[in-house]
């Protein structure tokens, strides 16, 4: 049975100080203590070494050796039982050294007595007690899925669990000691001052904050802090709690920004219905008129009225298809016939500078639509695209059959399971900043120079392709072009679908390296891949897959990259992991699957592409054929 007694060593080498003490633990009135002695360091450690003493009470001056040597060779070999260090009087240097060193707590032996000594064996205790449940909470705090931490009021990191080095990228040894401002940067330095200023008078704080992490991700989390008190309840440090909601906030724009397009389209609408009332008598008037008056004067002026009247109702009509897509007369279609006569429009109108490529499968599954709208879809789309190309470039015009799959309905907020007729228009032009590209659907939003543009062309655009049941998606990199890609639902009978969709086709327990700084698509994806027995670990950025690879080289059969990441681009993470194997399988992939790029990979040896968002079939497939080397 075990002894409820607590083990004390005292380690001295004067023989008085020992009776004394042992005098002085007679006098103890609350717990029952042994005190055994050592005269001399190397005794000291081998007893410190042993593990069987509960407490430690150790002398600076040891002979041949002294206390503060032995604490710190005790600390370092992993000594868990508190360790009070003994000193005489006026040495208080010594004292915060030890202290420094790893000391429970320190007394003068001038001024040792039965109580101070009873006081600081309890303290000490106590204190390890504490400390051993503060880390069975930690390891508690490792498994949650929120980033954890703790600060002093300086802001230096004193505890750091295994989710704050997932969202924030530093590891705990590297992140304890530095400051919060050192690992990563606020976007907003003011609130954290007020935040600051409300913890201390309230003892708790909640919010949200804007954040850029290691890697240069900027990041939304709903921040907790709460005041922690040490145990004679003075400020010591202040516990955070970080939720990473940044894929939330991402979906709530994109869902308030569809309430503004609709509450804008509310009031356009009105506008509209106004403003054909008005246009609608003028037009009749100066068209009557234009018959009965023969002066010049008259045959000069009624034209530019009769003109601009039209001009005024034609912008009415691109509101109403914006507001409400206007039902108009909708057949079965089949878009190649479109597309023909918009490449035709294009080469006779477009500047000489500007290539047109045209791809169209025979195969084409057929829409239900109004071509004259969706005409002024693809015109509207392709007079954009010259815009962005003011010294020439190559607009593309293609059209594929499209299987919407859960997968590729996760990624895009406005896309449903099913099957779609997809029309992609892409340049080479100048690109949209991403500051911007949230507000290129909303009607009078213009980039353009005055007299120039309307701002109601890409509004018209979703107008009509919403009022059809598809959806829009948009992808540009600035510098380096635009693609719009046109998602119109096919209409099939039975007899016209493609055969039965095989099953896809799945792994054999291989593992695939993620590499994308979007979250939501690396979930998405290692999810897609785990349903089809594979296995796959994510990387968020090019320098920590780099990182992976080296530690799973012999593990991971194919790496799936994107080419646009913060930190290290994906050419130079593509190029970095040839190095460390040139037989590496790479899959590259991005949002805007140019020319330029597309060769860029292959130059360096990237056998395959794929462009997001994409299908779970797309990445099967696409992974299957990497892997068979085919």
């Amino acid at each position: 049975m075990k002894s409820n007694l607590i083990r004390v060593l005292l380690i001295d080498d004067d023989e008085d100080d020992y009776i004394l003490t042992r005098d002085w633990f007679k006098e103890f009135q609350v717990a029952s203590c042994t005190l055994e002695w050592v005269n001399n360091y190397q005794a000291g450690r081998n007893a410190i070494a042993s593990g069987q003493y509960d407490v430690y009470l150790v002398d600076y001056r040891l002979g041949d050796g002294n206390g503060l040597e032995l604490l710190r060779e005790a600390i370092a070999h992993g000594c868990t039982a508190p360790i009070i260090f003994l000193t005489g009087q006026g040495d208080r240097e010594i004292d915060i050294e030890a202290m420094k060193a790893g000391a429970a707590d320190y007394l003068e032996k001038s001024q040792l007595a039965a109580p101070l000594l009873e006081r600081s064996i309890r303290y000490a205790l106590e204190r390890k007690q504490n400390e051993q449940k503060i880390r069975e909470q930690a390891a508690l705090l490792d498994v949650a899925t929120d980033a954890i931490f703790v600060q002093d009021l300086d802001g230096k990191i004193l505890f750091w669990n295994k989710a704050a080095e997932h969202l924030y990228k530093w590891k705990k040894e590297e992140a304890i000691g530095k400051k919060a401002s050192e690992l990563w940067q606020e976007k907003d330095l003011s609130k954290l001052q007020a935040a600051l200023s409300i913890l201390m008078k309230n003892r708790a704080w909640e919010g949200e904050l804007q954040q850029i992490t290691k890697t240069g991700q900027e990041i939304t989390v709903e921040s907790r802090w709460t005041l922690v008190k040490d145990f004679d309840n003075t400020t010591q440090c202040f516990l955070v709690v970080n939720t990473d909601i940044t894929q939330k906030k991402l979906l709530e724009s994109q869902f308030l920004r569809a309430q503004r397009l609709e509450s804008i389209g509310t009031l356009a609408s009105g506008i509209a219905h106004d403003l054909n009332n008005v246009l609608a008598p003028i037009l009749m008037t100066a068209q009557l008129l234009e018959s009965q008056l023969d002066d010049e004067r008259s045959k000069r002026l009624l034209p530019i009225l009769i003109s601009n009247a039209k001009r005024g109702a034609n912008l009415v009509k691109q509101v109403l298809s914006f507001t409400r897509g206007m039902e108009g007369d909708r057949t079965l279609l089949q878009l190649k016939h479109i597309v023909r006569e918009i490449q035709q429009v294009i080469r006779e109108t477009f500047p000489k500078s500007i290539d047109v490529s045209t791809s169209i499968p025979p195969s084409l599954w057929t829409i239900y639509g109004d071509a004259t709208q969706l005409h002024q879809v693809l015109m509207n789309l392709c007079v954009n695209a010259r815009d962005a190309m003011p010294n020439g470039g190559t607009l593309t015009i293609c059209a594929e059959n499209f299987l919407v799959d859960e997968n590729y309905a996760r990624m895009h907020l406005d896309a449903q399971v099913g099957a779609y007729v997809a029309i992609t228009v892409a340049d080479t032009g100048v690109g949209i900043a991403p500051e911007i590209i949230d507000r290129i659907f909303e009607p009078f939003y213009t980039t353009k120079e005055f007299g120039k543009g309307t701002g109601l062309g890409l509004s018209t655009v979703l107008g009509i392709v919403k009022s059809h049941g598809g959806f829009v998606s948009v992808y540009s990199e600035v510098g380096k072009g635009s693609q719009f890609k046109v998602f119109l639902p096919a209409q099939q009978t039975p007899e016209s679908l493609e055969e039965p969709e095989k099953e896809l086709p799945t792994g054999n327990g291989e593992l695939i390296l993620v590499v994308d700084d979007e979250d939501s698509i690396r979930d998405i994806t290692k999810t897609s891949l785990e349903t089809h027995n594979y296995k796959a670990i994510t990387a968020s950025d090019g320098i920590e897959a780099i990182a992976l690879y080296a530690e799973h080289r012999d593990e991971i059969s194919v790496v799936l990259t994107d080419m646009l990441m913060p930190s290290m681009d994906g050419l130079t993470t593509i190029r970095t992991l040839k190095k460390i194997n040139p037989n590496v399988k790479i899959i590259a992939v991005s949002g805007l699957a140019s020319t330029e790029k597309v060769n860029a990979a292959a130059d360096i040896g990237v056998k395959a592409f794929l462009s997001k968002p994409y299908t779970a079939k797309q990445l099967l497939q696409t992974i299957g054929v990497v892997k068979s080397g085919k």
